[in-house]
C-alpha cells in the first residue's frame, strides 16, 4: 500500500484503534528520516502518547506528514534546478550544490531536534554495542555525539574537525566485500557512520540557526574537547 492509503486508515474512525495505529506504523516504514524506532519515538515526543490518544495519532500523522511533504517539495525544487542548469549546459551537479536525495537523518521542519532525539534515542539503546575495545575511532565519535547532545548540536571547530576524521576513517573501512567477509565489523562501521551522520545534521542545523541570529560559536570550555582524556575511553551513541 501507498503512504497515502495508510494515512487514509490512520485517520478512519471506524476502524479498530489499533488498526489505525499500525497504519501510522506502516507510514513511518515509507518514511523514516531517522530510522524507524526513533521516528516512532520522536512522533511520540512531538504528538504525545499516540498507541492510546486519537488526538495525538492524528497529531503525530500530520507531524510525519509535514515532513515528507516538505521533502518531496524539495525533491521537485531539485529538479527542476537540475533541469535548468542543463539547459545551460552544466550537465553535472556542482560540488556546493546539495542533492535532497542524499540528504539522510535529516527531518525536514526540525532537522536539528529530530537528529538529537535520534542520537539520545541511540546513546540508550544501541551506543554499548558499538563500543569495541580499543577503537579510537568508536571513541572520537562518541566524545562527538556527547558534545553535540549537551550543547545542543553546536559543535567548536576542534570538534567538527575531529567528526570529519572519524567519519573519514570509517568509511575507509567500508572496502569491497566487507559485508560479507566480516559482517560484524561492515554493520558496525555502517551504524557509526549513522550516527555520525546524525551529529553532523545537528550541527548543520545548529550553526544555520546560530548564523540567522547572529550567535557566537560556543567556547571550548565547558564542553567536550576532542584533545581531553574521553579520546581513550569514550565511544558512540
Amino acid at each position: 500500500m501507498s503512504f497515502s492509503a495508510y494515512t487514509r486508515r490512520v485517520r478512519d474512525p471506524a476502524l479498530p484503534y489499533q488498526h489505525r495505529v499500525s497504519a501510522l506504523r506502516s507510514c513511518v516504514q515509507l518514511y523514516r528520516p531517522i530510522g524507524f524506532q526513533a521516528t516512532l519515538s520522536f512522533l511520540d515526543e512531538l504528538a504525545g502518547p499516540f498507541h492510546r490518544e486519537e488526538a495525538a495519532l492524528l497529531r503525530a500523522l500530520d507531524a510525519l506528514s509535514m515532513s515528507r511533504d516538505q521533502r518531496r517539495t524539495e525533491f521537485r525544487r531539485y529538479a527542476a534546478a537540475r533541469r535548468a542548469a542543463k539547459r545551460r549546459g552544466h550537465r553535472s551537479p556542482h560540488p556546493d550544490d546539495q542533492n535532497p536525495h542524499q540528504l539522510h537523518g535529516y527531518w525536514y521542519g526540525a532537522p536539528r531536534e529530530a537528529a538529537l532525539h535520534a542520537l539520545r534515542f541511540r546513546r540508550s539503546d544501541h551506543l554499548p554495542a558499538l563500543l569495541a575495545p580499543f577503537d579510537p575511532v568508536a571513541k572520537q565519535v562518541d566524545v562527538c555525539v556527547k558534545a553535540c547532545v549537551a550543547m545542543g548540536g553546536r559543535l567548536t571547530p576542534a570538534q567538527r574537525q575531529l567528526l570529519a576524521t572519524a567519519v573519514e576513517s570509517l568509511r575507509a573501512r567500508i572496502r569491497p566485500g566487507l559485508w560479507q567477509d566480516e559482517r560484524v565489523a561492515y554493520f558496525r562501521t555502517r551504524d557509526l557512520l549513522w550516527i555520525a551522520r546524525l551529529v553532523e545534521v545537528a550541527a548543520d542545523a545548529a550553526a544555520a540557526g546560530a548564523s540567522r541570529s547572529g550567535e557566537q560559536d560556543p567556547p571550548v570550555s565547558g564542553t567536550i574537547h576532542p584533545a581531553s582524556e574521553h579520546l581513550n575511553t569514550d565511544a558512540t551513541g
